[in-house]
């Protein structure tokens, strides 16, 4: 075989979507944080995961123009070299007084963050334990540790228990690794259970939450917080592409060693680091998602009427609201189709197909943020429910 021909599987892959390519889909003209133009046709945006709707938030955009005017496109160098400028330091230190943990480090992006932490922590001797529905950067971050790597099934702290108990004295050198909202499935991680069960094992917990980070809690710290277990938990990970509406990712711990991963994290050895506007626009949402509670409170009213919508199409939905749903479809032929005949409506959504969904459901995934109004919600409703409804009418005839 030559070099090349392993793309022949790739190849075959591509052309059994037939016409329909998800991936490539253009966003022709962004007209707010709900609405674009896509293939000449005003749409609505419901698959973006732009929570708090910052990526047209004005101050936001004014913090980053200005830093664009003070301090360049670029950094070009990595935090090692002369990556590092005063920008970076400060929203360090404003990440870890928003968690009220002692240490952060940002890193060029969410997936270098679980990449930078994961290699840096793991090691050859140790293990990581994963939950079962990890996003596939913790994986790709576990790979890279050459750690022993398990799993234990999705958000169930009995297995969790079980499986560092096989484990033996390896337990103490285990790092267990979980996300608290679940960005495909949209449920939350049972924190305070996990919790119990990592430290009694004496392994260390790191926590994702990327999709939780700013959405979720009081004062939206994510699950973390509303578990109850700020202070208990070892490492949390996010990244700043979602509510914050920007690009990098961050690490925060209440462990000193973390300030030592500098010397040992090769993605934050070796990646240019942030550009100064990103830093500038980040902090500024940062503040935004610090001061203004009233957001959170919005897009929860707007959760709970998406989830309210999702019962009453007997489609089956999380316990508790959250930016994120999903709808199974049985097959991927028809998974594709609903994706397309809901862009046709003017709803862009995500579409999710086997290996890289749980359970290797073929899905469409929901996600909607602050910047939604009650009418947005009832529209991709309306619409979702009207596809389904002309899918199963066809079914049945």
């Amino acid at each position: 075989m030559g070099l090349l021909d392993k793309f022949a599987e790739v190849r075959a892959t591509r052309e059994s979507l037939g016409p329909i390519d998800p991936t490539r889909v253009v966003i022709e003209r962004l007209l707010s944080p709900t609405r674009a133009m896509i293939r000449g046709r005003e749409t609505l945006l419901a698959g973006t995961n732009n929570y708090m709707g910052m990526t047209m938030e004005p101050a936001a955009i004014a913090a980053g123009q200005s830093a664009l005017a003070d301090a360049g496109t670029g950094t070009t160098g990595s935090r090692m070299a002369n990556g590092t400028h005063d920008s970076h330091r400060q929203l360090e230190a404003e990440l870890a007084a928003f968690y009220g943990y002692p240490h952060a480090m940002v890193f060029t992006t969410g997936y270098g963050a679980n990449l930078g932490v994961l290699s840096a922590l793991v090691g050859p001797g140790d293990a990581v334990m994963l939950d079962a529905h990890a996003h596939a950067s913790l994986h790709d971050g576990a790979r890279m540790t050459r750690a022993d790597v398990y799993s234990f099934r999705h958000n169930d702290a009995t297995n969790l228990d079980a499986r560092l108990r096989r484990l033996g004295d390896q337990a103490t050198r285990t790092l267990v690794v979980v996300e608290g909202l679940y960005s495909v499935t949209g449920d939350l991680a049972p924190l305070a259970e996990i919790t119990a069960v990592t430290h009694r094992h004496g392994a260390l917990l790191l926590v994702d939450e990327a999709h939780s980070v700013g959405v979720i809690g009081a004062g939206g710290r994510g699950v973390v917080e509303t578990a109850g277990v700020l202070d208990q938990v070892d490492f949390v990970v996010g990244t700043f592409s979602k509510a914050f509406g920007t690009t990098g990712g961050f690490c925060v711990s209440r462990h000193a060693e973390l300030r030592l991963f500098s010397y040992c994290s090769r993605p934050y050895m070796f990646t240019a680091s942030p550009s100064p506007a990103t830093v500038a626009s980040t902090r500024a949402a940062l503040k935004l998602l610090r001061d203004e509670p009233q957001r959170r409170e919005h897009l929860t009213r707007l959760c709970t009427r998406l989830l309210a919508g999702l019962r009453q199409l007997e489609l089956p939905v999380n316990d508790v609201p959250t930016p994120v749903a999903c709808v199974e479809l049985d097959s991927r032929e028809k998974a594709l189709r609903a994706w397309n005949a809901l862009l046709n409506a003017g709803v862009y959504v995500n579409i999710m197909l086997p290996p890289a969904t749980p359970g290797n459901a073929s899905l469409l995934r929901l996600s909607i943020g602050d910047a939604y109004t009650e009418a947005d919600v009832d529209e991709l409703v309306t619409k979702l429910g009207g596809v389904l409804g002309e899918m199963n009418a066809e079914a049945e005839s």
